[in-house]
């Protein structure tokens, strides 16, 4: 390998591929990222509920993780091995603001926000989404999977498309695997608003000791 294969080889490992040569964009990459260590540390502390404020319930805790993560892996890497290792594109940006809104859509939209919107809150309608919910799941999957894509290649990405088309093909399975299926609002409602969907226990323990153990084990 040459110098300038080394080179992006470790980039690819440590930064995720890209390293922009905009010193704000780096700023503000690594201000993210520590705010998202700091946050992580912060939770898993006992002084949230030593000064009782800063207390964040699983479900909330596991958007605000999912939401660092969405747009931190637009930020840093990117879409394929042509595009440009020194610019984000305004498309990348775009991707990951979409993210953070759709990781963050339950958080907000069960409050007050979401009553002056939508006219009910996210709780006062289990198991019954409606127009926004579903768009907003819908968008929020796809970029999801396309973040996966990015970080972790395509055969991660693959998997969850065949598990997620089996929710609804589930009749046409053969022998066991038959099911009786799922309606499409009812998947993708529960997919974000839940935590037996995208925010199930996997995030759950990325939110909790995986991403503790990550981060002290690098600074080793």
């Amino acid at each position: 390998l040459s110098t300038d294969e080394l080179d992006d080889l470790v980039a690819s490992t440590d930064t995720g591929g890209r390293i922009p040569d905009s010193r704000f964009v780096m700023q503000l990459m690594g201000g993210l990222a520590l705010a998202w260590a700091v946050w992580q540390v912060w939770i898993a502390s006992p002084l949230p509920y030593i000064f009782n404020w800063g207390v964040f319930p699983s479900r909330e805790a596991r958007s605000f993780h999912l939401a660092f993560a969405l747009i931190l892996a637009f930020m840093a890497y990117p879409a394929t091995r042509r595009s440009s290792r020194h610019v984000i594109p305004v498309q990348d940006w775009i991707l990951g603001i979409l993210g953070v809104c759709c990781a963050l859509y339950r958080f907000a939209f069960d409050t007050a926000l979401g009553e002056m919107v939508t006219g009910s809150r996210l709780s006062d309608r289990p198991g019954n989404p409606n127009t926004i919910d579903i768009v907003v799941a819908c968008v929020g999957i796809v970029i999801l999977l396309e973040a996966t894509r990015r970080a972790l290649g395509p055969p991660l990405m693959v998997v969850a498309i065949i598990f997620l088309f089996y929710t609804f093909l589930g009749p046409y399975a053969p022998g066991f695997l038959a099911w009786k299926g799922a309606r499409f609002g009812a998947v993708a409602g529960h997919q974000l608003r839940s935590t037996g969907g995208v925010l199930r226990i996997a995030v759950g323990v990325a939110t909790g000791p995986v991403f503790l153990l990550l981060l002290f084990g690098s600074l080793v």
